[in-house]
């Protein structure tokens, strides 16, 4: 398996796994291509996540355009200028709670926008080495539903969506398979579980509850906090990508898990002990601030990925057991709290009129 990856499109590159999968690439000594960074810059897009490689390689091997992915002219001019060769559609609305209040922004971006994304590269690549050129479309676990103890998620799983969310990834992954079946179009798909690590939006449940303990404010656990949850460092799941746009059968699915299952609630636990010890206090000083909340609907009980095909058919591993990757993610949050201030308020949207929206 032999593919040109000089010019890669990366849609959604300013949020947190897609900026991360751009440093990772520009840290990685095997690629000395280009990067093309398309971003809409919704709420949790944040070109702060990717300064320090602006200011090394823009202009030269790093581009940013600001673009919806659902703009097929706009689109279809960066495949064209830039002669892209691989494309990696990390572009999508992915929080949970936000597609139950406001589903019609999940079902435009991640159902629309990947049909858009499908399309051009269908138009574009006719005329390349099919082999040499890939769609990776990045999923989730979540897809799957919820798994009983015992079971695992496995790339043949059946589909049982739970959440409007992950209906329209659900119904993204169909219709990148399809293109597969029908054109042709070389493409693969990974599904991962929950991501954590550096620049992830303070929403999430990690930052949460890292950043709400350093405030000593309440730490809000849905239900009776027993839903589980398997746990991937954001580097390992990059890792792992970088695997499959190198190695990945067109036409397969794979499967990113960190085999690394916990309760919510051990979860914040732990947290609460770690960031107990860093600051000197007792084991249970944090743990007080635990607050039962009303559990939201449509909540799946469990997810547990197998990741064996990832394994065994492309050498992938994690490098990063749960341990070291908390400390990380905690030492960052702790380094790092100018950008946390600037992304709870809003100023990092002002730093991106600043530096980008006036060009």
């Amino acid at each position: 398996m032999i593919r040109n990856l000089n010019n890669i499109l990366v849609t959604g590159g300013a949020g947190f796994i897609g900026s991360n999968f751009i440093r990772y690439l520009f840290n990685n000594d095997e690629f000395k291509g280009s990067v093309i960074n398309v971003d809409k810059l919704t709420y949790a897009g944040n070109l702060e996540n990717l300064e320090d490689i602006a200011k090394l390689y823009e202009g030269k091997r790093y581009f940013f355009k600001k673009i919806d992915i659902c703009d097929f002219k706009n689109i279809k001019d960066i495949f064209e200028r830039y002669n892209i060769d691989a494309a990696v559609n990390f572009a999508a609305e992915s929080h949970v709670d936000r597609s139950i209040f406001g589903p019609k922004d999940f079902i435009q971006t991640n159902i629309m926008g990947t049909f858009n994304l499908l399309e051009v590269s269908r138009e574009c690549w006719k005329e390349k080495d099919i082999k040499k050129v890939l769609f990776h479309h990045i999923s989730t676990d979540e897809v799957y539903g919820s798994v009983e103890n015992g079971n695992c998620f496995y790339e043949h799983t059946a589909y049982k969506p739970n959440s409007p969310y992950s209906a329209s990834k659900a119904s993204s992954d169909h219709l990148v398979r399809a293109y597969y079946k029908t054109y042709g179009l070389p493409v693969t798909i990974s599904n991962c579980s929950n991501n954590y690590g550096p620049y992830q939006f303070p929403e999430k449940l990690i930052p949460l509850m890292i950043l709400n303990i350093l405030e000593e404010k309440p730490l809000p656990v849905y239900g009776d906090g027993k839903n589980v949850r398997d746990w991937l460092y954001v580097e390992d799941h990059c890792s792992a990508i970088w695997q499959i746009l190198k190695n990945g059968k067109a036409g397969e699915t794979y499967n990113i898990g960190g085999e690394n299952e916990w309760e919510n609630i051990k979860l914040v636990n732990v947290l609460c002990e770690l960031l107990a010890e860093i600051n000197g206090y007792s084991k249970d000083y944090y743990k007080r601030l635990i607050t039962y909340v009303k559990d939201r609907p449509g909540h799946d009980r469990r997810y547990a990925i197998n990741c064996d095909k990832l394994k065994s058919h492309l050498g992938w591993s994690c490098k990063y057991n749960f341990q070291e990757g908390l400390n990380q993610t905690i030492k960052w949050y702790i380094k790092n709290r100018d950008w946390v201030d600037r992304v709870k308020s809003g100023e990092y949207k002002k730093w991106i009129e600043r530096n980008y929206d006036k060009r």
